[in-house]
């Protein structure tokens, strides 16, 4: 099967998740993408009851639940690579709770962004800290994988973190981890600031990459910027991408029933479905 259109929920701001179900579904998406503290602080708060219903709005609006995304986000005092391991600890059982969680509702992929939640902090050795994070991303991929959830580490740019900037930072992570459910995802926003050809990234991934965030250099849909989406899509396309991309914006101003509907028209222009 080929790429599939899905889109993030939070850019649909107060919006019952629902309604971005029936609104993804009605222009042509496949999925919609959640970011679990637009529902709870904590997905643990969300009993079977909350998880069947997410199923049930998904089955009968005909749109799947991509996966999960802005995974630390909420409760408070959750990180990656602090030196407390006990935080450390707590932010791994978290991790694992989204796991089940993102399993409950039918989702499949685990987004690892949350550029606050893994900076290395002031005064600690970056190569602790990178350790600290193997060791962690080890413990929490094994259990995703039990559920059938693969977890993918996601390059971010210079401007919202201090670790793992790149895609060769995050294929060594991904080597280092030595996990099958241990993968990649890409982001357009991010890849621009890397400062080579965008496609030339996605070829670069094209081992690990299993889920994709369609954006922009603008931080708005794809199209709205500078990126060059059909070498982009085309590059997608010859590595045999098969995963979601997925329409993640950081810009909200132009309206969401707007961009929405923009980004998927310009997804079916790039990827050759009209």
């Amino acid at each position: 099967m080929g790429v599939k259109f899905a889109i993030c929920n939070e850019m649909f701001e107060n919006w019952d998740l629902r309604k971005v179900m029936a609104l993804a579904a009605r222009l042509g998406y496949s999925a919609v993408e959640i970011a679990p503290f637009t529902l709870a602080d904590d997905v643990r708060k969300l009993g079977k009851k909350a998880r069947k219903k997410i199923v049930e709005d998904s089955e009968s609006l005909g749109v799947e639940i991509a996966g999960t995304h802005w995974l630390l986000v909420k409760p408070e005092g959750l990180h990656i690579t602090h030196p407390d391991q006990s935080i450390r600890g707590k932010t791994v059982e978290y991790l694992k709770a989204l796991a089940e969680f993102t399993a409950d509702i039918g989702g499949r992929v685990m987004v690892f962004g949350s550029p606050k939640q893994r900076n290395v902090l002031p005064g600690v050795d970056p190569s602790k800290a990178w350790a600290w994070a193997v060791e962690a991303f080890k413990k929490a991929s094994r259990y995703c994988g039990d559920l059938g959830v693969t977890l993918c580490i996601e390059p971010l740019s210079r401007d919202q973190t201090n670790f793992i900037n790149t895609c060769r930072d995050a294929l060594k992570l991904i080597e280092d981890v030595a996990e099958p459910s241990f993968k990649l995802i890409l982001d357009v926003r991010s890849m621009a600031d890397e400062g080579r050809p965008i496609h030339e990234i996605v070829a670069d991934g094209r081992e690990h990459l299993t889920h994709f965030h369609a954006n922009d250099t603008n931080g708005l849909g794809p199209g709205f910027g500078k990126a060059d989406y059909h070498k982009i899509a085309r590059t997608l396309l010859e590595i045999g991408f098969s995963g979601y991309a997925s329409v993640e914006i950081f810009d909200f101003t132009l309206g969401s029933k707007y961009i929405a509907t923009r980004s998927i028209e310009n997804l079916k222009t790039y990827f050759g479905v009209i």
